[in-house]
């Protein structure tokens, strides 16, 4: 078994609740060989300073999530797309011990897989900014602003993803109306959401 992180050690310690199933997740880890390190305060298990894996948990599950998850094969269906937008991480997810337990060896043979995937060096190809659907509240503005047109298409695609991601979640239009708004200025200035 590989070198355990102190920081881990601490989180463990402190968790309210996932203890156990985080302990258990944490040896079947890192009895497949992986470097235990401490990121995005989560254990996160890494091969060559690459991301592998991460244990994390939430209200009503805990779960090990694979950073490549959408190139494994995934023969058995375990892995869960956390949201439509979620590009390659897949998770799967536990509400007791008893099922870690039981899928064990499987989590084995996943993370042995989401190994070779990164001594391989695969790449998942993220989906292009112009793949994503434009809300009608925005496009309206942009039609409207040849000004706004331009500083939106200066933006790094990253920060355009994150505005049309942000202006398309709400499900009332006076919601995406009022977020395109308030967006503006920051858009024309340069900037992404969180700048």
């Amino acid at each position: 078994m590989n070198e355990m992180n102190p920081k881990v050690d601490a989180f463990i310690s402190r968790a309210h609740k996932w203890q156990k199933e985080f302990e258990k997740l944490r040896s079947i880890v890192l009895g497949c060989g992986l470097t235990e390190e401490f990121k995005w305060g989560v254990p996160c298990y890494t091969f060559q300073k690459g991301n592998v894996v991460l244990i994390h948990g939430f209200k009503e599950y805990c779960a090990l999530l694979f950073f490549k998850g959408a190139l494994l094969s995934d023969p058995e269906g375990i892995l869960i797309r956390q949201t439509e937008n979620v590009q390659s991480s897949r998770q799967v997810r536990f509400t007791g011990l008893s099922e870690i337990t039981e899928l064990e060896p499987l989590l084995k043979s996943y993370i042995y897989e989401a190994l070779e995937v990164e001594k391989a060096g695969l790449e998942i190809e993220p989906k292009k900014t112009s793949e994503y659907s434009i809300p009608e509240e925005f496009q309206h503005r942009l039609d409207e602003s040849p000004a706004l047109k331009a500083a939106f298409e200066q933006l790094t695609p990253g920060r355009q993803r994150g505005y049309l991601l942000y202006f398309s979640s709400p499900r009332q239009a006076k919601t995406r109306t009022s977020r395109v708004e308030k967006s503006i200025p920051q858009i024309l200035s340069g900037k992404g959401l969180s700048d």
